[in-house]
């Protein structure tokens, strides 16, 4: 076990890192966060920021050798900035579990071969390959590229052949993956921590809508059958046990076809669906990533109370300073902001939260909260 006094570290300087710097900063630990942008968030608020490429090598060892542990807040760290780590200190998640995540591909894959269903895929790496994909597809599809894509970035809905050449072309020639279609009925997330023990604490299923592929708002507990819920914790179990995962994981999946549950996508570190976990769970997504890259006994994933969480996304300073007064007004809403010195559309510059006796409650508390802030839900 790695014991509070100890220092560790965190590769990226985003909001994640920012409130892991803040959790472990409370449990008595020292961080170093390692970030190429000298303000980062999470470098702001860390014991040490060192403002160097992910790929550095002289920089990653100097972080090796000041942290008895190091973790990732974002999965396109390169893997193998993680396998050098791994060879020097104690790193979480393995490099081989965000390389599988980094490429929709290899995680596509890797959850079918597991047995867990997904959307019907195909690879495309040229122009013919997207024509011939769309066309054994045989439906209207999303074409992403497999790689850096997030929040909508990096993807487009195609209904053609040509459609699916053109987009291909214009998504530079890069490999990419055509998903089909599917007709939603609801998205869910589930965020687990597992240990190295493999013993995992799963949280209660969320409830999300999403908003240009960014997501808008999360409701905690999911207002799903329970069966469904703990079919999506189970199915998320597995998918980390298949990776053999050490961390905090969150696993998004779309429910279709009659209440059927798909895997969408993993991301191998805290959740943005999970951000209501500080102000509505016994121990929050951020203390358990600490507790599991440290060996300590995961804690409790107990909801204290239902909650809705709201992204708060660079729009909203259009028009100046958002009103906090008025979302404030609002009884059980806390405010969380980032520390994002601009504000840009489509960025995450912070999120509200609400919570209430019902799920319902919350998210109506937290919409009205939203629309205080001078921008219509």
């Amino acid at each position: 076990m790695i014991l509070p006094g100890a220092t560790l570290g965190v590769l990226g300087g985003g909001q994640l890192g920012r409130m892991f710097v803040f959790r472990a900063h409370e449990m008595g630990y020292r961080v170093v966060t390692l970030d190429p942008k000298p303000a980062s968030p999470a470098g702001l608020v860390s014991d040490e920021h060192l403002a160097a490429a992910y790929d550095d090598e002289s920089a990653l060892r100097i972080l090796a050798s000041r942290c008895r542990a190091i973790t990732t807040e974002f999965e396109n760290v390169p893997a193998g900035t993680l396998a050098l780590l791994s060879s020097l200190t104690a790193v979480s998640p393995s490099s081989v579990a965000v390389a599988i995540a980094q490429d929709r591909i290899l995680e596509k894959t890797h959850i079918s071969d597991a047995g867990f269903a997904t959307a019907a895929f195909l690879p495309v790496r040229s122009e013919d390959e997207a024509a011939e994909a769309f066309t054994r597809l045989g439906r209207p599809g999303l074409l992403k590229t497999s790689r850096l894509g997030y929040d909508g970035k990096g993807q487009a809905v195609v209904t053609s052949t040509e459609a699916c050449r053109v987009r291909y072309r214009q998504f530079g020639g890069v490999e990419c993956i055509l998903e089909e279609k599917l007709d939603l009925e609801r998205e869910l997330s589930i965020i687990l921590a597992r240990g190295a023990d493999g013993k995992s604490a799963v949280y209660p299923a969320g409830e999300n809508v999403h908003r240009n592929g960014i997501l808008h708002t999360t409701v905690v507990p999911a207002r799903v059958a329970p069966s469904l819920a703990q079919e999506a914790a189970d199915i998320a179990m597995g998918v980390a046990e298949s990776l053999e995962y050490v961390g905090v994981m969150g696993v998004e999946l779309f429910v279709a076809n009659g209440g059927r549950l798909y895997v969408n996508e993993i991301a191998p570190r805290p959740h943005n669906s999970g951000h209501y976990t500080i102000d509505a769970s016994a121990t929050d997504q951020f203390e358990q990533q600490l507790r599991a890259m440290c060996g300590l006994p995961l804690g409790s994933t107990r909801l204290l109370s239902p909650v809705a969480m709201v992204n708060l996304l660079g729009e909203l300073w259009h028009a100046g300073e958002p009103e906090w007064a008025t979302a404030l007004e609002v009884p059980g809403v806390r405010l969380h902001l980032y520390g994002k010195a601009e504000a840009r559309a489509g960025r995450k510059m912070g999120h509200l939260t609400c919570v209430a006796r019902t799920a319902d409650e919350a998210a109506a508390g937290a919409m009205k909260a939203y629309e205080g802030l001078g921008l219509r839900a």
